[in-house]
Order: C-alpha cells, then sequence, then structure tokens
C-alpha cells in the first residue's frame, strides 16, 4: 500500500476556493479506487500550504485510478473549478510507504 501525499500551495486569499475543491473529492476519490484519508487547509502559520493525502495499492493501481478520476463527471467537474478559480500555484506529489 502506497500513500500519495500532495503539498499544494494555494493562494492565501481562496482558502475558501480550497476548501470547496478539497471537498468536491469526497465522493470521486473513494469511487475511483483509491482511499482517501483528507485533505488539509492552512489553520494557522503558513497560509499557503495545503495537503491532501490518500491510499493506493500500487503505482499501476495508481496509474488506472488517475484515468478513472479523468473520466469521473465529479473529478472533471473539480478539475474545471481548480482551473477557473485559479487557487491552486503549485501541486507536488510524493508517494510514500508505512515503515511501521
Amino acid at each position: 500500500m502506497l500513500t500519495c501525499f500532495i503539498r499544494y500551495q494555494i493562494d492565501p486569499f481562496r482558502i475558501d476556493a480550497f476548501e470547496q475543491y478539497a471537498r468536491g473529492w469526497n465522493e470521486a476519490i473513494p469511487r475511483c479506487g483509491a482511499g482517501l484519508i483528507g485533505y488539509f487547509a492552512p489553520h494557522e502559520g503558513s497560509a499557503t500550504t495545503a495537503y491532501g493525502l490518500y491510499d493506493i495499492e500500487s503505482l499501476a493501481a495508481y496509474e488506472a485510478y488517475r484515468a478513472r478520476l479523468r473520466d469521473d463527471p465529479v473529478g472533471r467537474e473539480n478539475f474545471a473549478f481548480a482551473r477557473a478559480a485559479d487557487f491552486i500555484r503549485r501541486e507536488d506529489r510524493i508517494f510514500l510507504r508505512k515503515v511501521t
């Protein structure tokens, strides 16, 4: 099992848009085959960093999941919202494996 750890650099004046975006994945991510851990918005400290985490079986499963997510109506809508609202400045992802 791998955990996809996404770090977002967001517009600090658009945290509300990021929260809407995060809530949009609640349905699509599990339906498309990943185990959503959650999305995390800034609360204290840096107002420009947010996170998203989900579990996926393998990198091969991730590729299939991404294809399903692109075809999912809620997924397409959420991707379009992020582009139109322009609140994500940068998105980095890393795949981690649990050690202990």
